[in-house]
């Protein structure tokens, strides 16, 4: 689920199945169901907690019948020889949301390898019935209904775990191949099986994927509801971003007051979030309430952790949407003094001065006027040899080589500039090498 998980992230991924499982041809999985069904009309049957677990059981087969004997993991060059004569119509290559998958079409479903030609997914594009996990699932709540002793209840924690999983199954399924509606569904269904006695489990991962599916979709009622539920199990989603998530609901509904509420408590158990923080910024200058509400709770949040740089860090981007540029420097400065190996304050003032040498550079391009125009790129160069020495700091300092590549790219289109002085082309030469990765 790549903008869940993006996002989601989007918080889970498809887990590996179970080693390879024997499945039932197509026709022997609907004559089990059809005699299993024939037993539920018979009366002294039907009150037997048994017969609806068998039916249960037949239906989840009729559900494995179209997949063929296949399983998430295995590669494509096993399932070759393990499916010997069941040979695929035809195979492709296909793009889904910027993954590149081997398509195999089959009868009744398709499998989709990575570029290892390991199986990721498995589309049935021919179930046998098409709501055929649904209908195993009512059979298990039938059966739970009758197990009035508890006689059953190991068979039935076991039915309601399993049914889940399929649910979850399908829904990152359908998410992956672009049916967020269908995703939206099968997590639902997947959160109402876990829950059902007597397995009795939340799936927080399920239950925050339904939220943020009905986000995504603009059903923001039911959103609500399973970001609610997701706060309430303590499961917040990426650094706080339910809170978020329900501010941006509140404010659709027209409730400011709950909107504040949600991004303050948000941004008191996750300061560093940075969709909180741009929430927050947000609402209060959209809002027209005091901006000074922000500080105060930046300043809260310093005396619970008076040594914490990043806190510093917040505060001046704080400063900078507000378009307070010298107290956003004098806030990303006191970073270093608090921690002098934290590198972003550093970074923080070399991406105010590179940005605001574009912005000036940009509104340069535009003046058709020569003596503004020299004036301008004189502005342009000065500001934009501000950056360098933040920038070298906080490369010097930073022990993450995907953010040393990001500085030395800053790096070296700024230097680029000035590269008739030998100095300057030095610089620029290394710090090109760094970003192509010759050094």
């Amino acid at each position: 689920m790549k903008r869940i998980l993006l996002v989601l992230a989007l918080l889970a991924s498809v887990g590996v199945a179970d080693a390879q499982q024997s499945v039932k041809s197509i026709p022997a999985s609907e004559k089990a169901v059809e005699k299993a069904l024939l037993k539920t009309e018979n009366p002294k049957q039907a009150v037997k907690p048994d017969t609806w677990i068998k039916l249960g059981r037949a239906y989840l087969d009729a559900y494995s019948a179209p997949m063929g004997n296949a399983w998430i993991g295995a590669t494509r060059a096993d399932l070759a020889l393990i499916l010997g004569d069941d040979k695929p119509s035809s195979e492709e290559w296909v793009n889904i949301s910027g993954t590149e998958f081997i398509k195999a079409v089959f009868e009744t479903r398709n499998y989709y390898y990575n570029k290892q030609e390991v199986l990721q997914m498995i589309e049935v594009t021919k179930p046998v019935y098409p709501d055929v996990l649904e209908r195993a699932l009512a059979a298990y709540e039938k059966a739970d209904s009758l197990d009035e002793k508890g006689k059953k209840t190991k068979d039935l924690k076991e039915a309601f775990k399993l049914v889940s999983s399929k649910f979850v199954d399908e829904a990152y399924t359908a998410y992956t191949l672009g049916n967020l509606e269908k995703a939206e569904f099968y997590f639902e269904k997947a959160v109402e099986a876990s829950e059902h006695h007597p397995y009795s489990v939340v799936d927080t991962n399920a239950v925050y994927n339904s939220a943020l599916l009905s986000y995504m979709l603009g059903n923001y009622d039911n959103a609500e509801k399973f970001y609610k539920k997701s706060l309430d199990l303590g499961y917040y989603g990426d650094e706080g971003d339910a809170y978020a998530k329900l501010a941006d609901i509140s404010l659709k509904q027209k409730d400011t007051l709950a909107c504040r509420n949600y991004l303050e408590e948000a941004f008191s158990k996750f300061p560093h979030s940075q969709s909180v923080l741009v929430g927050l910024i947000n609402f209060y200058m959209n809002s027209g309430e005091n901006t000074d509400r922000l500080f105060e709770l930046v300043d809260a949040a310093k005396q619970n952790e008076p040594n914490n740089a990043s806190l510093y860090y917040v505060e001046g981007n704080i400063y900078l949407q507000l378009g307070r540029e010298d107290e956003a420097i004098a806030a990303y400065s006191e970073c270093a003094k608090i921690n002098p190996e934290y590198e972003f304050g550093y970074i923080g003032i070399g991406q105010l001065y590179y940005n605001k040498a574009v912005a000036i550079q940009e509104q340069a391009t535009n003046e058709l006027d020569d003596a503004k125009y020299a004036v301008l790129v004189e502005q342009f160069e000065q500001t934009l040899k501000q950056c360098i020495e933040p920038f070298e700091l906080a490369y010097s300092i930073t022990k993450d080589d995907k953010i040393k590549v990001a500085i030395a790219e800053y790096l070296r289109n700024a230097c680029y500039r000035f590269s008739t002085d030998p100095a300057y082309e030095a610089k620029y030469k290394k710090y090109d090498a760094i970003v192509k990765g010759e050094e």
